[in-house]
Order: structure tokens, then C-alpha cells, then sequence
């Protein structure tokens, strides 16, 4: 995957309404203190999992569709196997941003999700973690924009058109 431009990923974190799809139930997951994180940095988090009620004290919603009114954009911390059915939730919810997630494996990114994506028109940032482009962010998250800047993986200047769509910004490299 091309990374996205850094221009994108500072729009998708300039929403400050966002979905928070697959935000485990299980307090020490990792997914729930990058939601405790975003709470502490004034995001208004919307959870969703459709086997929690609640959520950091919050409403849990089964499915994107039932967030009214739509958030600007929804960060998917899901296993691939579901995430092409989410970016489906999220399109047919009026949701045209999404952060497919991933830091270590393959997170949340699929081909299935990035096709859908591409034929959509969103907005997708693929294949990387939030949390390392939040300011003052902790030494770990810094180590990985480090280590990804070193890679050629790190958002640049470019990456991706002015549209921002999945079929500039999530296009597999050939060769």
C-alpha cells in the first residue's frame, strides 16, 4: 500500500466526531486506551460493538447506521474478515472518511474493504496507527513514526490526490 498524504491524515483527525468501530469490551485491550485517548483529547467518541452496551461510559451502538446524527468520519479497529462489512455500514450511514487501523499484522485493512473503498469514493487512511500523529504523543508511538519515516511508509506530502479517495491513497504498489 501507498501511504496516504499527511494532508488526509490530519483531515480524518480534524473530525473530532468520530465512530470508533471494534473498540473491544475488555478494559486493557489496546483498542480501548486509543479511546480513552481520543476522550482525553476532547474527541466525541461513538463506540461500536455490537456485543457492548456501554463503552467508557458511553452509549454503544450495534452498527454504524444507528448513529444519528452520522459522525464526520469512523476509525475501524476490526479484524479484516469484517471491516469490508463495515466500510459497506459506514457508506450506506453517510460516512465518507474512514482509518482502517493497523500497527502490528495486517489490523484492519483488507482488499475487499479498499475495493468497496476505491468504488466509493471515500476517503481512506490505510494501514496505520493514529496514535502516532497525535501531538505528544508517548516515545512507542514516536518509535513507530520513526521506524515507518525510515521505511518509506510514514505519510508524506504527497501519497495521495488532492480528493484524498481510496483509489489514490490505498492502491497497492506493482511489482
Amino acid at each position: 500500500m501507498e501511504p496516504p498524504s499527511r494532508a488526509l491524515v490530519e483531515e480524518f483527525l480534524a473530525e473530532k466526531r468520530l465512530a470508533v468501530v471494534g473498540v473491544s469490551r475488555r478494559r486493557g485491550d489496546f483498542t480501548r486506551r486509543l479511546c480513552q485517548e481520543l476522550l482525553r483529547r476532547g474527541y466525541d467518541v461513538l463506540p461500536v460493538n455490537p456485543l457492548a452496551a456501554e463503552i467508557e461510559g458511553r452509549r454503544c451502538y450495534r452498527r454504524v447506521q444507528e448513529i444519528e446524527p452520522p459522525p464526520g468520519a469512523a476509525l475501524l479497529l476490526t479484524r479484516p474478515a469484517v471491516t469490508e462489512q463495515v466500510v459497506r455500514d459506514c457508506a450506506q450511514a453517510g460516512v465518507g472518511r474512514v482509518w482502517l487501523y493497523r500497527a502490528a499484522g495486517r489490523g484492519a485493512v483488507s482488499p475487499e474493504a479498499m475495493a468497496f473503498c476505491r468504488a466509493q469514493g471515500m476517503q481512506v487512511v490505510a494501514g496505520l496507527c493514529p496514535w502516532m500523529f497525535l501531538p505528544g504523543a508517548g516515545w512507542i508511538h514516536r518509535l513507530h513514526a520513526w521506524l515507518l519515516k525510515v521505511g518509506g511508509g510514514y505519510p508524506g506530502q504527497g501519497g495521495s490526490s488532492p480528493s484524498g479517495s481510496a483509489a489514490d491513497s490505498g492502491r497497492e504498489r506493482e511489482g
